[in-house]
Order: structure tokens, then C-alpha cells, then sequence
């Protein structure tokens, strides 16, 4: 009961009673509720039978419900208005209760109580500020404003416990999430660290002419020379023709000024008019001597060029053969 917000507060003069049909101390019979006497069962002069509450005292906390009427007389001009069981009234008041004479040791019938109703019971009786069982008056100084402290957020302590393990699995919810987040980050600084392991091996393998790119760029470079040596001895008919083409007309041109020079020579000396025929020994001879007396540089420079070109040729071929 006292988990629940409080629907009524205030301030009432409280005594005790034990109504169990002995007739002892003033017993006036079973309670009006039907219920049996029992501890935390209270009297009340107008609350509805079945209101549930609790009573503060020094300190001290108790809970009822209302299940008979009372007092009577004494709640006459608002004086005492609330009736507790003996065995409650005992805890609060840190007596004794005498089951033999009903009583509550150290003498005291009445206190001064703070009462919280948190619940109107659906018996007979009468919501709100308390009043006697004559109904001379209602007693509207017993109500006061319910204290703030006494007030519960909606749901009551349970609605606080839950959200206090919501609490707690949220924070272990992001205490796992920290932990994972800073795990990714320790496991992506270390790939990059192995990436750069990497890409430093990567030269490494390189000068040490292992298995990295160094071993292929020096056997790319062999290929290269070696295929520069191929393509040599492939071009050499193609070049062998380039210098033929080139020495051939130089030597008609100097075949023709030749035959005329020769012609010349003859016609000055003795008067003839014609050279030799050519069909005869005697006229090739002389043609080819005026031939090379009138171009002895181009002939000699053309004998020299084809002569080195193929001693470069004849020597690259020999280093290509040593090499393999």
C-alpha cells in the first residue's frame, strides 16, 4: 500500500482498540468489515471501509486499512479520529502489546499521527476530511497538502527500480560498445601498420634482387638488349639494300661522266671521235679506271662505310653469343 501515491494527507489524533468479541477492555464485538481482528486493522468514524493507508510516528511507519467504525464519542468535536489496532499502535509507540489484558505497556491511549491515504475503499463510508460518526461536523483541519517527499513518479518505487536497471544495461550496452569501437580502432591501426610493413619489404625486395620487382626490371632490361641484338641481324638485308641503292647511283653518274671524258680524250688526241666499245676488255678497263679516277673519294668512302657497318654488325653478334 504505501508504494502508491498518496491520495490524502494529514494530521489526526490516533487511539488503539482490540475488538475480537472477548469483552475484554471495552471489546464491543467482531468489526464492522466482517473481517477478523488482525493487526493492521483501523477504525475509522467516515472513511469508507476498505480505505488503505499508512501512519507515521517519530520516525516510525505503519500501515492499515480501515475494517470497522470508531471511535465514537471521543471524535466528537474532531478530537480523536483514527483508531489502530493494538499491536500497531505498540510498534509505533516502541511498547509492548498484552495479549491477556489488551492493553499497550507504558501507559499511553493517544498520539498525534501523520496519515497518507493512498487508496479509497468501495465500502461504506465517506471520501475525503474525516468527521464523527453523528456527522456534527466535518473535520477539514485533519487535511493538509500532500507533502512533495511523499509523492512517487508514476508507477511508484517499481517504475524507479526498472528504470535503474534500464540504467544499468544501457551503461553496460555502452561500456560493450566503447570496448568494441576501441578494439575496431587497435585492429585497424594495425593493418595499416602491416600495409606499411608491406610497401617498405616491397623496395627491400627490390636492391636484394629477390622476389620483388628489382629481379623483373633486370631481366626486362636482358630482354631488351638481347631482342636490340635480334632486331640488328634482321635489319641487316634491309640495311645491306640501303647502302647498295645508295652506292649504285653515284657509281652511274661517274660511269657517265667517265664515258664522256673518255670520249674527249679521244677526239683530242689523234683525232679519233668514238671511245672503245664497251664489249671489249679494252673499253670496260678504261671505263672503270676514268671511273675511279674521277670519283676516288666517294669509292673510297663507300668501301670504308659498308666495311665498318658490318664490323659493328660481326661484333655485336660475337658479344650477343658470349653472353648466352
Amino acid at each position: 500500500m504505501s508504494s502508491e501515491n498518496p491520495v490524502q494527507y494529514g494530521n489526526v489524533k490516533a487511539s488503539y482498540f482490540w475488538d475480537d468479541g472477548s469483552g475484554i477492555n471495552g471489546d464491543t464485538g467482531a468489526p464492522a468489515s466482517g473481517k477478523p481482528m488482525q493487526e493492521g486493522l483501523a477504525a475509522s468514524p467516515s472513511w469508507p471501509l476498505g480505505t488503505e493507508g499508512y501512519v507515521e510516528y517519530n520516525g516510525k511507519k505503519e500501515e492499515f486499512f480501515i475494517g470497522d467504525r470508531g471511535p465514537g464519542d471521543p471524535a466528537e468535536g474532531c478530537n480523536v479520529l483514527l483508531d489502530l489496532d493494538g499491536k500497531t499502535f505498540a510498534k509505533l509507540t516502541g511498547e509492548s502489546w498484552n495479549d491477556d489484558s489488551y492493553t499497550v505497556t507504558g501507559g499511553q491511549g493517544h498520539i498525534d499521527v501523520e496519515y497518507y491515504i493512498t487508496k479509497w475503499g468501495d465500502g461504506a463510508g465517506t471520501p475525503g476530511a474525516p468527521q464523527p460518526m453523528s456527522g456534527s461536523e466535518v473535520c477539514d483541519d485533519a487535511v493538509s497538502p500532500i507533502p512533495a517527499s511523499a509523492k512517487k513518479d508514476d508507477g511508484g518505487e517499481e517504475k524507479k527500480e526498472s528504470q535503474g536497471d534500464q540504467g544499468e544495461k544501457q551503461q553496460a550496452k555502452d561500456g560493450s560498445k566503447d570496448e568494441s569501437e576501441e578494439q575496431s580502432a587497435d585492429e585497424g591501426s594495425s593493418g595499416k601498420g602491416e600495409d606499411s610493413e608491406e610497401q617498405q619489404a616491397a623496395p627491400s625486395g627490390k636492391n636484394d634482387g629477390g622476389d620483388g620487382s628489382g629481379q623483373g626490371l633486370t631481366a626486362e632490361t636482358a630482354a631488351n638488349d638481347t631482342s636490340g641484338i635480334a632486331l640488328a641481324g634482321d635489319d641487316l638485308p634491309m640495311a645491306a639494300g640501303l647502302l647498295t641503292l645508295a652506292i649504285v647511283p653515284a657509281l652511274l653518274v661517274a660511269f657517265l661522266f667517265g664515258r664522256r671524258r673518255t670520249a674527249t680524250d679521244y677526239a683530242t688526241e689523234g683525232g679519233r671521235h668514238r671511245a672503245d666499245s664497251l664489249l671489249t676488255a679494252e673499253g670496260l678497263r678504261e671505263t672503270m679506271q676514268s671511273v675511279r679516277d674521277r670519283l676516288p673519294g666517294s669509292w673510297t668512302e663507300a668501301k670504308a662505310t659498308a666495311g665498318e657497318y658490318w664490323t659493328r654488325v660481326r661484333d655485336r653478334r660475337s658479344g650477343s653469343q658470349g653472353g648466352e
